[in-house]
């Protein structure tokens, strides 16, 4: 019954939000977001400390400010997603721009396979699905929601251009079966991991555990790697679809340490994105919760 009702909530959500006007849409998804920030104290107060730990020389005052923007961000995400299937070449023309296109286009040629290091900020999900209706579906490596109807609905909407989806569970395999097709694959490194899956690498100058898989593939492939994500551009009332130039491997021929040198290489071009749009990441998350052996809790 509960998997029911919560199908029915998201279903009627996700129509009442797609026949709104996107500007609508975007205030409705606003609206949603202030109401999280009252509502939800638990990731409010997670959010703050992160922040905290993140930029300590910045004012209590400015984190608070840049986390109301995040929730902003986050209800315009959920607003965007529900538009998703409204979304046409020719009506997104004004809404999202590419930057850094040739990146990823001369990563592709290679034929390798091209592995896009991604996470928790901006608009992820429509990053993916503009870049299919684009004329670039790939693969995303994704988590299964806990409820399956709920699932089946969203990954229908991620995978309308051609773009489809390998879990988490089956990630390995998926990955390496991409590599050998040529194919692009975006996964989300941003998020706490345990070992053995993850290692500890510089997040913000703290160690986070995080995943080393991407890495583990990469080398093994041969598969080029460049960071990619969608922003909002305040000067330019638009998205803009970033693809940073490709990141260098190392492969001195110690797998392990090779692992997780690169494995810190992907996690700082992910912080140097952050740093430029810090009201867009997902601040709400314990990415700080697995600490290495001895180290007390941050949280």
């Amino acid at each position: 019954m509960r998997e029911a009702l919560e199908y029915c909530f998201a279903w009627s959500l996700l129509n009442l939000l797609e026949r709104l006007p996107r500007g609508a849409a975007r205030r409705a998804g606003a609206a949603v977001g202030a109401i999280a920030w009252r509502l939800l104290p638990r990731l409010r107060r997670t959010g703050l400390r992160n922040l905290e730990l993140a930029f300590p020389g910045v004012s209590a005052t400015e984190r608070e400010g840049l986390l109301r923007e995040l929730y902003r961000h986050l209800g315009w995400h959920l607003a965007e997603f529900c538009q998703m299937r409204r979304y046409t070449r020719e009506n997104t023309s004004d809404l999202i721009r590419y930057e850094g296109l040739e990146h990823y286009l001369a990563a592709r040629a290679r034929g390798q396979g091209v592995l896009i290091v991604t996470g928790h900020l901006g608009s992820w999900e429509l990053s993916s699905f503009w870049h299919s209706l684009m004329g670039h579906p790939m693969t995303l490596v994704i988590r299964r929601l806990d409820n399956p109807r709920i699932d089946r609905l969203v990954n229908s909407i991620r995978c309308l251009h051609g773009n489809r989806v390998v879990h988490k569970d089956d990630f390995a395999r998926g990955l390496l079966s991409a590599m050998r097709c040529g194919d692009t694959v975006g996964i989300l490194m941003d998020t706490n991991m345990t070992p053995p899956q993850g290692v500890f690498v510089p997040f913000f100058g703290i160690p986070a555990c995080t995943a080393s898989g991407l890495a583990r593939v990469a080398l093994r492939t041969g598969a080029a790697v460049l960071p990619g994500f969608l922003l909002w551009e305040p000067a330019e009332s638009r998205y803009v679809l970033h693809f940073g130039p490709e990141i260098p491997l190392a492969d001195s021929g110690e797998p392990e340490a090779d692992a997780v040198e690169n494995t810190a290489r992907f996690t700082a071009a992910i912080e140097q994105f952050i740093r430029r749009y810090p009201d867009q990441w997902l601040w709400v998350h314990r990415r700080w919760k697995t600490r290495p052996p001895g180290e007390p809790s941050l949280y």
